[in-house]
């Protein structure tokens, strides 16, 4: 039995999520869009992009694995963590939580220099991105953040170009999006 690739639903849960959240943090939308991003990271990039991960897992895929389940899992504790748990958290907190998934996106980055070029590049923004928002609440200068916020757009429009590579390449059976492949 041929198992469906899950890679597009990781990676469309990924960038849509990232999207909306990176809006916010670049100044795009207003504070008050939050919820709609919640609501977005409990269901799209939480939970289905840690789907996504499992069915990863049982193709014998260890970095997909790794990398969908633990962004559903990033997804999710985001939440979690701004829907009922955030109050008199100290912004110190924050910015470590954000630098250690940094530290994280880091050492996966280094896992796709054997991968394609795509994923490679979804993980050169992603990290910077991550310390990016992470030293805004350490330091205290908020202009990171809205640098971060376009740090984000960048990594969601490459998780996107690839999702929608792997679909449309698949169901035209032939690379029309290239995704430049690792030799």
């Amino acid at each position: 039995m041929k198992l469906a690739n899950p890679a597009p639903l990781g990676l469309f849960g990924f960038a849509l999520t990232t999207w909306l959240l990176s809006l916010v943090n670049a100044g795009f939308l207003p504070g008050t869009s939050v919820p709609i991003v919640l609501a977005m990271a409990f269901a799209f990039g939480g939970a289905a992009q840690f789907c996504a991960g499992l069915m990863e897992m049982a193709k014998g895929n260890t970095f997909g694995f790794v990398a969908f389940c633990s962004y559903g899992a990033f997804w999710l504790s985001f939440a979690l963590f701004a829907k009922f748990f955030g109050d008199g958290v100290p912004g110190a907190a924050v910015g470590w939580y954000l630098l250690v998934w940094g530290a994280f996106t880091f050492a996966m980055w280094i896992g796709t220099f054997a991968l394609n070029r795509a994923l490679f590049l979804i993980f050169l923004a992603l990290w910077p991105t991550f310390f990016l928002l992470g030293l805004a609440p350490i330091t205290g200068v908020a202009e990171l953040t809205t640098l971060g916020g376009y740090g984000g757009l960048i990594t969601a429009l490459l998780a996107f170009y690839l999702g929608a590579a792997d679909i449309i390449n698949e169901a035209h059976g032939k690379t029309i999006l290239p995704v430049g492949a690792r030799s």
